[in-house]
């Protein structure tokens, strides 16, 4: 959507573009719309847009609205938390990586796709 943010795009396009479960999709679509990131009108010629600016939307936000940023956050080997005084085996290793990762999805935008290589990604 974000490639081609200036149509509307019905829910059967993006399910057969992006070939991934219509039901998937859907609780996708829903959760992306309570958030305000899109917006959706019925009928006919119904579909989805954005609600807000491209370079408003951030990468974290909506993998946050959608599935939380805990489980990137967390320790990579499944515990809740390291404790400072004695980290897991992969603390010091997973670090860094997640650090970066976190920092990626907090600072680019949706917009920042059109300005990069997208080669790959579906063609709506």
């Amino acid at each position: 959507m974000a490639l081609n943010n200036s149509s509307q795009l019905s829910a059967q396009r993006l399910f057969e573009e992006l070939s991934i479960p219509k039901r998937y999709l859907m609780r996708l679509l829903t959760d992306l719309s309570k958030s305000g990131f899109i917006k959706s009108s019925r009928g006919r010629n119904g579909g989805y847009v954005f609600a807000r600016p491209l370079d408003t939307i951030y990468f974290s936000e909506i993998i946050d609205s959608v599935e939380g940023l805990l489980g990137f956050e967390a320790c990579v080997l499944g515990n809740a938390v390291c404790p400072v005084d004695k980290p897991c085996p992969m603390h010091q290793i997973w670090d860094k990586p997640k650090t970066s990762f976190l920092e990626t999805i907090r600072t680019t935008t949706l917009a920042d796709l059109n300005n990069s290589d997208n080669t790959g990604l579906p063609k709506f």
